[in-house]
């Protein structure tokens, strides 16, 4: 059966209708706070999923009405099953993910793709895979203006009880909408004692240096290497959340509330769209910050434009890329319909290519996911040596960093983010990593200086002076 969409009036926005289920465990919102390059037109609410999947290296566990259980074996293998036994009609007026999963899978989750001796420590005790499936969702068109409620009726298999069950959900859920209510515009935090970080500039220099080392003896091209920065918060997370949004407004931005874990993002790239078997990725390389004024934002737009560095990174990342996709996709459909482009946000310039594929009609998107994760842009290349280096590289396990954060449609369709420029939260304490791409030419002092860049929204957010 299709999904049950009923279209609701509301005066108020995504934001202020979340605010009603922030507190609430396993409630979740891909938030499209930015649109660029049409990329900003949907938000999505999930709430009180029928079923939570959650793994650790090859434990997985599920959650839902009958209680807990655990198996062993793939999670990717195991949640494609999952996929394959709720799945809706495709229904071509419909608005996307009019029921489906939402969560995130961790970068470490590319440690069960390739053979890398694990070297970095665990240190954060998050899940490697975090994903509900929700059978109501709620729908925010930002270009049309329009609200939608769409009801699955999972996890009834039944039709006439799944269509009772949809209808029920829908009710519930559109009642409650009456609470809404408008939000103040967010305060800056006020920090708490200092924020740390496990390097000195000196310390990530010399490792910078190491990976330029390793591209001199032929080892790699390009890695992709960074630091984590932790703080004490003063504000709750969905008020954290609130200002990173408003300060730092992004078209992947997600805010996800999981018992394990609250994660809050401003990400600017997306990782995968898959539409109607057609596969999308938009790899980002090269940074500048924006500038004071007009004329210094003006020369940082130009210099990152021209730099060839900057320009080889991403060319490195786009031929990764077309490669991933082309273990999947139909024989000679990758395409580079856009190769270099910058794009503007609010606290850097960065560059950005699209690559395209079309999917066979036996592969969905685990099978995408399994044939590119981790993302190029956030690895390097050779992809699986970058990714050793990285082990070997950096203190402690990436975890949810660089992995990716979206949905996936009960009709397969999918769109998916690079979870960068994001806060991992723990209790009181808020997490996030920033990283840049090394190259044979780059300059230790100044790739450091390029995760400050990248991390001054994040930084901000938690009430620092930057």
């Amino acid at each position: 059966m299709k999904p049950v969409l009923r279209e609701i009036m509301s005066a108020y926005s995504a934001e202020e209708v979340y605010a009603l289920f922030a507190e609430e465990q396993d409630s979740v919102f891909l938030d499209s706070a930015m649109d660029i390059q049409g990329m900003g037109r949907y938000s999505f609410i999930g709430r009180d999923p029928f079923l939570v999947f959650t793994s650790k290296d090859s434990i997985v566990s599920i959650r839902d009405a009958n209680g807990c259980s655990a198996q062993q074996g793939s999670p990717f293998d195991l949640l494609q099953d999952l996929l394959k036994k709720y799945r809706t009609d495709k229904v071509a007026q419909y608005p996307p993910l009019a029921g489906g999963i939402i969560g995130y899978f961790s970068y470490d989750m590319g440690y069960l793709l390739e053979k890398i001796t694990i070297e970095s420590k665990e240190d954060s005790d998050v899940p490697d895979c975090c994903v509900g499936f929700y059978d109501t969702v709620l729908i925010f068109d930002h270009y049309e203006g329009e609200n939608y409620i769409a009801s699955t009726g999972f996890p009834e298999m039944d039709e006439e009880k799944r269509v009772c069950r949809a209808i029920e959900r829908a009710d519930e859920l559109m009642a409650l909408l009456n609470r809404a209510s408008a939000l103040p515009l967010p305060k800056q935090p006020i920090p708490q004692g200092e924020y740390t970080t496990h390097f000195t500039k000196e310390s990530y220099c010399k490792m910078v240096q190491k990976a330029i080392d390793y591209i001199g003896a032929g080892d790699i091209f390009q890695v992709n290497l960074s630091q984590r920065f932790s703080a004490k918060m003063t504000v709750t997370p969905f008020e954290l959340y609130r200002y990173l949004r408003y300060s730092n407004p992004a078209p992947f931005a997600s805010y996800l509330n999981f018992p394990e874990v609250v994660v809050a993002s401003a990400s600017p790239e997306r990782y995968l769209l898959l539409k109607d078997k057609l596969v999308e990725t938009r790899p980002i390389k090269g940074t500048r910050p924006r500038g004071t004024d007009k004329e210094s934002d003006d020369r940082l737009r130009e210099e990152l434009l021209s730099s060839e560095k900057d320009r080889a990174e991403l060319v490195m990342i786009i031929d990764l890329e077309r490669n991933d996709l082309g273990r999947v996709c139909e024989y000679g459909s990758v395409r580079v319909p856009d190769l270099i482009r910058l794009e503007e946000y609010a606290t850097v310039f960065h560059l950005v290519s699209t690559v395209t594929g079309k999917l066979p009609q036996d592969k969905d998107i685990i099978n995408v996911i399994m044939a590119s994760f981790p993302g190029g842009s956030i690895t390097g290349a050779p992809k699986v040596r970058a990714m050793e280096i990285i082990e070997e590289s950096e203190p402690v396990k990436r975890g949810i960093y660089t992995g990716s954060i979206g949905y996936i449609d009960f009709n397969g369709d999918a769109d998916l983010n690079i979870v960068i420029r994001t806060f991992v939260i723990k209790g009181k304490q808020a997490y996030f990593q920033v990283g840049g791409g090394i190259v044979a030419d780059s300059v230790p002092h100044l790739e450091y200086q390029e995760t400050l860049d990248k991390g001054r929204a994040l930084i901000k957010a938690l009430g620092y002076e930057v």
